[in-house]
C-alpha cells in the first residue's frame, strides 16, 4: 500500500505542481508600454520577479503604477510563459459606486462615471480637452454653462434669439436704435436708424 502511494505521488507530483502554478497572485514591479502587447514585470509569491504579457480588453488600455496587483496565469503550468489576466490597484479605485454603475478613473482623481438614472459624469482635475473638426451636442431641453467666463476665439452664430438677464438682443437693439442724444450745438441728434439710412 505504501509503495502504491509513493508511486502515485511520484507520478502525480509534477502534475499537481503545475496545477498549483497555473494561477498566481503578484505585485507589479515594472511596466513596458512600448510593446504591441504590454509587458509587466510581476513579483509572484515564492519566486523572483518575472515578465508577463498583459492581456487587456479591446478598445481599452491603461498603464498601471508599480505596486498594483495582478492575477497571473502560467500557460500550460510553465512559469516561462506567463500572462497577466487582470490588474487592479486598491490604492486608487473609487469606492461607493451604486449597483450597476461603471467608472473609468486615474490615480489623479479624474473620472468618467456612468451613473444610475442614465447620467454620465465627467470629472477632470485641471482641464477637459476635446479635439475634433466638429462637435455636435444634441440636447432636447438645454445646455447650461456654470462658469464665470465663456471665451470664443471665433465667430458666434445663433439661429434664434440671444438673451441676457434683461431681454433679447433684438430688444436691446430696438432700445438703442430708438433713442437720440443731445447735439453739441443745441437740439438733439436723430436716432441711429435715421443716421444710418
Amino acid at each position: 500500500m505504501a509503495d502504491q502511494r509513493r508511486t502515485w505521488q511520484r507520478l502525480m507530483g509534477p502534475v499537481w505542481r503545475r496545477i498549483r502554478l497555473l494561477v498566481s497572485r503578484g505585485v507589479l514591479k515594472l511596466v513596458d508600454d512600448s510593446l504591441k502587447l504590454q509587458g509587466v514585470q510581476v513579483s509572484l509569491l515564492g519566486g523572483e520577479p518575472a515578465w508577463a504579457e498583459r492581456f487587456q480588453e479591446y478598445g481599452y488600455t491603461s498603464h498601471p503604477h508599480p505596486g498594483a496587483e495582478a492575477i497571473v496565469a502560467a500557460v500550460g503550468g510553465a512559469r516561462a510563459h506567463l500572462v497577466a489576466l487582470s490588474v487592479d490597484d486598491r490604492r486608487y479605485r473609487p469606492k461607493g459606486l451604486a449597483a450597476g454603475e461603471v467608472c473609468l478613473y486615474t490615480d489623479e482623481g479624474d473620472e468618467i462615471r456612468f451613473k444610475r438614472g442614465k447620467i454620465i459624469a465627467v470629472k477632470a482635475g485641471s482641464k477637459l480637452e476635446v479635439t475634433a473638426p466638429e462637435a455636435v451636442f444634441n440636447c432636447s431641453t438645454s445646455v447650461t454653462l456654470n462658469t464665470p467666463k465663456v471665451i470664443a476665439t471665433g465667430d458666434i452664430e445663433a439661429a434664434g434669439q440671444v438673451r441676457d438677464a434683461t431681454g433679447t438682443m433684438q430688444g436691446m437693439r430696438d432700445t438703442y436704435n430708438g433713442h437720440n442724444h443731445g447735439g453739441d450745438s443745441g437740439g438733439t441728434t436723430s436716432t441711429p436708424n435715421q443716421e444710418m439710412g
